[in-house]
């Protein structure tokens, strides 16, 4: 006689896998929407050298290519509807043309869910006619990085900025932390967000890798009671390291459980979804994310209602 299970897996004494699943890891989220609020692309022409280079610079290995297209492919991959372009200007010079491109990106956003912002620098002494310009072009926001111009983020000339954004509406996104591909001292540590804050009060600040990269602790205890935002980029999961020799100066990602730590310190509504593509992977930021013992409505906040507030979608 041939001995068959006759298990009732719906019945009162069979364990519910989704519930314990749940109470370990969260439930998964439903994918409604998903905006990364922090991706970088570059110029067909120069993509591949510029990779090339941070990659080396960074001793990691990239997702993509850099190119419009490779992240249009990663977007449908990973089921991201809108990624959001951070230009850096390196070269005061080219803030305008810079600008001009990244209005140009926005004409097509309808057909790639591809948009961006713009960006300025340091350097230029126009800075003011060049926000206004930012503005009519219908960008949003803009970005800094302190790193890549050699001065600090409390820099008396990024405070202007920072005040003048501020006061056209516009939101500022500012790298935070030391940043892989560069020596430290990192130019925007939590002490200079902070003097920023009391100096010029900013209205939409964000803050790139949680507040600043591998400064968490020091961010969650000096920047909670602000009105920051946080971005989730290049913050979780692993560092795609390309060779186990290029690890330095201790760098590494944040636990999972001082992620959901800092969502409930500042608040789901202070959070953005971004990953900082190429350098993370879309699909794997969202599964970990989606994951994490987090509320639907903690998630729908970081996934994409945050972001379209300020994007205005």
């Amino acid at each position: 006689m041939e001995l068959k299970h006759n298990i009732n897996k719906n019945g009162p004494n069979f364990p519910d896998l989704n519930k314990i699943k749940e109470q370990v890891i969260g439930k998964e989220y439903n994918k409604k929407k998903i905006v990364d609020f922090h991706v970088h692309v570059f110029p067909d022409k120069i993509a591949d050298k510029t990779i090339k280079n941070l990659a080396k610079l960074s001793g990691t290995t990239p997702y993509t290519n850099g190119t419009k297209a490779e992240l249009i492919s990663s977007m449908e991959k990973s089921g991201v509807d809108v990624s959001l372009v951070l230009p850096i200007v390196t070269n005061p010079e080219k803030a305008r043309h810079i600008n001009q491109v990244a209005a140009d990106m926005n004409k097509d956003f309808d057909k790639t869910g591809i948009c961006s912002i713009g960006g300025i620098n340091p350097d230029n002494k126009d800075y003011k006619d060049i926000l206004k310009e930012i503005k009519e072009l219908g960008l949003k926001g803009v970005k800094l990085h302190p790193d890549y111009y050699g001065v600090r983020l409390d820099d008396i000339r990024l405070e202007r900025i920072i005040d003048e954004a501020s006061s056209l509406g516009l939101f500022i996104i500012t790298h935070a932390g030391p940043d892989i591909g560069l020596y430290p001292p990192a130019l925007s540590p939590v002490d200079s967000i902070v003097k920023v804050i009391n100096d010029v009060k900013p209205e939409k600040f964000i803050l790139a890798h949680m507040g600043g990269w591998m400064a968490w602790d020091e961010a969650l205890a000096k920047l909670r009671e602000t009105n920051v935002y946080l971005d989730t980029s290049f913050s979780i999961g692993e560092i795609n390291w390309t060779k186990v020799s290029k690890v330095r100066y201790g760098f590494h990602m944040m636990e999972d459980d001082m992620f959901v730590k800092m969502v409930r310190a500042f608040g789901s509504e202070r959070i953005l979804f971004a990953t900082d593509s190429p350098w993370s992977d879309q699909a794997d930021y969202i599964d970990r994310i989606s994951k994490m013992p987090l509320t639907e409505e903690e998630k729908d906040n970081i996934f994409y209602k945050n972001a379209y507030k300020l994007l205005e979608l």
